[in-house]
């Protein structure tokens, strides 16, 4: 695996790390009054992450962390080992459960198939967890973009929330083959989704570029929604796409679903500049650092 192939997968996996202490924290507010700035990791401040600790990851980041499992050892990606991997997962799991996971729960226990359970969530963090399928597909764009979908679809059914999987795989591949952020951004949405249903909202992602990221973000809406995560994610590609540390930082202070925004973000901005754009604080502050590593060398 290429080093940028694996500084995608590691961005997606600090971001979300980053963003546990505040999670769901919508008054930036409290943020600045418990943090000042959030530029290392913290213990939970909300009771949706009970009992984690900083370096943990939230509920989004763990179910990454079961896709990279199942990837491992050379298997690839298949539909159905991460549906039940993933369905164990939350057998005994102590965290939170998201009205998506729960609903997917549910399908299967009531004799859907695996693949064909998925919620009718619109949340954004169902495309976010796909950064794994990088370091595998990262120079296959039609094996990229259909696992990309796929994982997303096992429990989240909003087309909209498919097609964000499908936008971020092509941008990241492209990226990945020497293209900038905004111009790969700008390619695939005019090559691929222009006339589609989240082209409204990547493009006011990309005409924010040059906007305050706490103010547009807060405009565009800080909740878990692809019709505000998606605009704001593309925001923080745009506006800092040259500065890893800065956007996965900035992100954070803008409050709210921080963690679907950053993983996506993180993904692709780590692709574009490498590993060395990661603080080594944030890799080795990872409580499954040691894990994600031994991981990504067997894929």
């Amino acid at each position: 695996m290429t080093t940028k192939r694996q500084a995608a997968v590691m961005g997606a996996f600090v971001a979300d790390a980053l963003s546990l202490g505040v999670h769901w924290v919508y008054n930036t507010g409290v943020i600045d009054k418990k943090f000042g700035r959030v530029e290392q990791y913290h213990d939970p401040l909300t009771s949706y992450h009970k009992g984690k600790k900083a370096g943990d990851f939230t509920h989004y980041g763990d179910q990454m962390l079961v896709l990279l499992e199942t990837l491992g050892e050379g298997k690839g990606f298949d539909a159905n080992r991460f549906a039940q991997s993933w369905r164990e997962f939350f057998s005994d799991y102590t965290g939170y459960f998201d009205k998506a996971t729960k609903a997917t729960l549910e399908n299967m226990t009531g004799g859907r198939e695996p693949t064909q359970s998925a919620s009718d969530s619109d949340d954004l963090a169902g495309a976010s967890r796909m950064a794994p399928l990088v370091g595998v597909y990262g120079n296959d764009l039609d094996q990229l973009v259909r696992t990309a979908r796929s994982q997303t679809a096992i429990t989240h059914g909003d087309d909209r929330v498919i097609a964000s999987a499908d936008f971020f795989a092509r941008t990241v591949f492209a990226i990945l083959n020497g293209k900038e952020p905004v111009p790969a951004m700008e390619a695939t949405l005019n090559d691929h989704f222009a006339d589609s249903d989240i082209a409204p909202l990547v493009r006011m992602g990309l005409q924010s570029k040059d906007r305050d990221t706490r103010e547009t973000i807060a405009e565009f809406g800080q909740m878990c929604s692809v019709e505000a995560g998606l605009p704001g994610t593309v925001h923080l590609v745009a506006r800092h796409g040259e500065d890893f540390k800065t956007a996965m930082v900035e992100n954070v202070m803008a409050g709210g679903d921080s963690s679907a925004r950053g993983m996506l973000a993180g993904m692709v901005l780590a692709a574009a500049h490498g590993m060395s754009a990661i603080p080594d604080e944030w890799i080795s502050g990872l409580n499954a650092g040691e894990r994600i590593r031994t991981l990504l060398e067997q894929l």
